[in-house]
C-alpha cells in the first residue's frame, strides 16, 4: 500500500508540476545502486543501466531518437498526461527526444544503443553528444563534489609531499599529465572520468569492482589509458599499479569498488603515487 502510494504521489508531482520538480524532490532523498556499464561495438555505444526494483527512477533528456533494448524486468512507466504504461521485457523499441519516468516494478536491465561512427571511447564526449543533464541535477552534483572536496585535503597535501620525494614540481608534473603525445584509446566497461572532488577530473568506478580485480590497463603498448592519465593520488589508495607482461602496467583494485548511485558516480579510484612510480621505474629498467 505504500509503494502504491509513493507511485501515486510522484505520478501526481509528474502531471501536476512537471519532471524537473519531480526530479529535485527525488535528488533530495538517499539513491539506490544504480550500476552502469559502458559497452562498445564497431559503430556502437551501449550505456546499459541495471535498476533495483522499489524505486522511481528519471531519466537525462534524450537529444535524439535512439534505441532501446529492455532486457530484464517490468516497469510501470509514469507519463505527463496522466497516463500509465507497463513494460515487460524483453522487448525493443525506438525512444523518441525527452525524457523517460518509471517505477521499477521488478529489478531492471536497460540499454540504449547509440550510433558511434567514429568509435569513440570518451564517455562524457559520447554523454555531450547523445544527453542533456538537467541544471538542476548538474548544480546539485556541483555542491555534492565541493562538498566532498574538504575531506580530501589530506589527500592533495601527500601528493606535494610524494611528487617531492620523487624529485619532480608540481609544474613538471601537471605538464606530463596533460600530454596528449602518449595516450592511447581503450574502451572502460565499468569506469569513467569525471570531476573530482580530490583535484581536477579523476577515474571512477561505475559499477562494483571487487578487490583482486583488473580495473583497466593504465599503460599499453608503451602509451597511457586514461587510468594512467586520470587516476588520482590519494594517502589511502584503493586501487595500485601492478606489473604486467610485455611491458604494459595495470591498475588493479585492492577494496571494493561501489559503483553508480543513480546519475551519481561511484567511488573515485586512487592509487599512491609512489607505488605507481616504483612500478613503471621497475618495467623501464627491463
Amino acid at each position: 500500500m505504500n509503494q502504491l502510494v509513493t507511485i501515486k504521489t510522484m505520478h501526481d508531482v509528474l502531471v501536476q508540476e512537471g519532471v524537473g520538480r519531480l526530479e529535485q524532490i527525488l535528488l533530495d532523498r538517499p539513491q539506490s545502486d544504480a550500476p552502469l556499464y559502458h559497452n562498445f561495438g564497431p559503430g556502437l555505444y551501449i550505456r546499459e543501466v541495471h535498476m533495483p526494483a522499489g524505486n522511481v527512477a528519471v531519466g537525462h533528456y534524450q537529444k535524439f531518437d535512439q534505441w532501446n533494448v529492455f532486457l530484464k524486468g517490468r516497469v510501470l512507466m509514469l507519463n505527463e498526461d496522466g497516463s500509465t504504461t507497463e513494460l515487460i521485457a524483453p522487448m525493443q523499441f525506438t525512444g523518441k527526444p525527452g525524457r523517460k519516468v518509471g517505477y521499477i516494478l521488478e529489478d531492471v536491465v536497460w540499454q540504449n544503443v547509440y550510433p558511434n561512427p567514429d568509435n569513440e571511447h570518451d564517455v562524457e564526449k559520447l554523454e555531450a553528444k547523445w544527453i542533456d543533464k538537467s541544471q538542476q541535477w548538474q548544480a546539485i552534483e556541483a555542491t555534492r563534489i565541493d562538498a566532498l572536496r574538504m575531506k580530501h585535503e589530506l589527500d592533495r597535501q601527500d601528493f606535494k609531499k610524494a611528487i617531492q620525494e620523487l624529485g619532480f614540481t608540481e609544474e613538471i608534473v601537471r605538464a606530463q599529465s596533460e600530454n596528449e603525445s602518449d595516450r592511447i584509446d581503450i574502451p572502460a566497461h565499468r569506469v569513467q572520468v569525471g570531476l573530482s572532488p580530490i583535484e581536477g577530473k579523476g577515474l571512477f568506478a561505475t559499477a562494483e569492482i571487487k578487490a583482486g580485480e583488473i580495473i583497466l590497463p593504465a599503460r599499453l603498448y608503451g602509451k597511457r589509458t586514461i587510468a594512467g592519465r586520470y587516476t588520482n593520488h590519494s594517502v589511502n589508495p584503493n586501487a595500485q599499479m601492478v606489473a604486467a607482461p610485455g611491458g604494459d602496467i595495470a591498475l588493479v583494485a585492492i577494496k571494493d569498488l561501489a559503483g553508480c548511485k543513480a546519475g551519481q558516480l561511484g567511488d573515485e579510484i586512487t592509487v599512491d603515487y609512489r607505488q605507481a612510480r616504483a612500478v613503471a621505474l621497475s618495467m623501464d629498467l627491463q
